[in-house]
């Protein structure tokens, strides 16, 4: 049998050539990394909980009509997916202060923000994926102001369903990450939610106890990460039946 050809290594996943044209298969490491990789560590178990719960999350919205790539699960750590050309961007949409943001405009964390805001990052890992304006995205040409339009439609509508898909099992939606990309069927170009929705990419806190939930577990060293992400994915009743062979993280030097 053929090896099956590597068309991306990013961080966190790898993506291979698909059974058929126009598909690819998103495989989900178990590598965490924070700072822009600075700091790293495997995970034991941590792609595949990300797999099952960027799968739950992504059929989800499938199921409402909000598009993604998302066809189906192949296995514990591999789905099956469309490809689709990654605007270069990421969209990043805020309901409470926390992070970059807090940082930035001297807010304190965990403050409700007056309603969700939408910021757009330049992806490029080399100058740490800036901050960027409506007026530099149409003016480079990464995104027509139809588009972003589009996006923040889309960004809006997933903010939604997560924030309300959350709060039903007790926790708090404080922000999360999408990549939008665009397919053609025919002349017609529509964009699509793509790239994974999990832990890694949300900011999660426990309505109660503010306990976090998601990658800052990692970034601020606040405990087991894996444990963090197992918690999630109990709560909305995705855990694997036969677990996920979780252990203590393993750090690269």
């Amino acid at each position: 049998m053929a090896r099956r050809k590597k068309v991306y290594e990013g961080k966190a996943k790898i993506l291979y050539e698909g059974p058929e044209p126009g598909t690819l298969v998103q495989y989900f490491k178990d590598d965490a990394t924070a700072f822009n990789a600075e700091k790293r560590a495997t995970i034991d178990g941590k792609g595949v909980l990300n797999n099952r719960l960027s799968e739950f999350f992504m059929s989800g919205l499938n199921a409402i009509g909000v598009p993604t790539h998302f066809i189906r699960r192949i296995n514990m750590r591999e789905q099956l997916i469309r490809a689709v050309e990654i605007i270069p961007l990421e969209v990043v949409v805020r309901n409470v202060a926390a992070g970059s943001l807090a940082k930035r405009l001297g807010l304190e964390e965990g403050t409700a923000l007056p309603r969700p805001i939408v910021e757009f990052y330049f992806k490029n890992d080399e100058l740490g994926d800036p901050l960027v304006s409506e007026e530099h995205i149409i003016a480079f040409g990464w995104a027509s102001q139809q588009d972003l339009d589009d996006m923040v439609a889309l960004a809006l509508r997933v903010n939604d369903f997560l924030s309300g898909l959350m709060l039903g099992v007790g926790i708090r939606l404080v922000d999360f990450k999408i990549e939008i990309g665009r397919i053609w069927e025919g002349d017609f170009m529509r964009l699509i939610v793509a790239d994974e929705i999990s832990p890694d990419s949300c900011r999660l806190w426990d309505i109660e106890t503010g306990r976090k939930l998601d990658k800052d577990v990692f970034r601020r060293d606040l405990g087991d990460l894996a444990d963090a992400y197992t918690e999630v994915a109990r709560r909305l009743g995705v855990m694997p039946s036969n677990g996920t062979g979780v252990q203590k993280p393993t750090l690269i030097n």
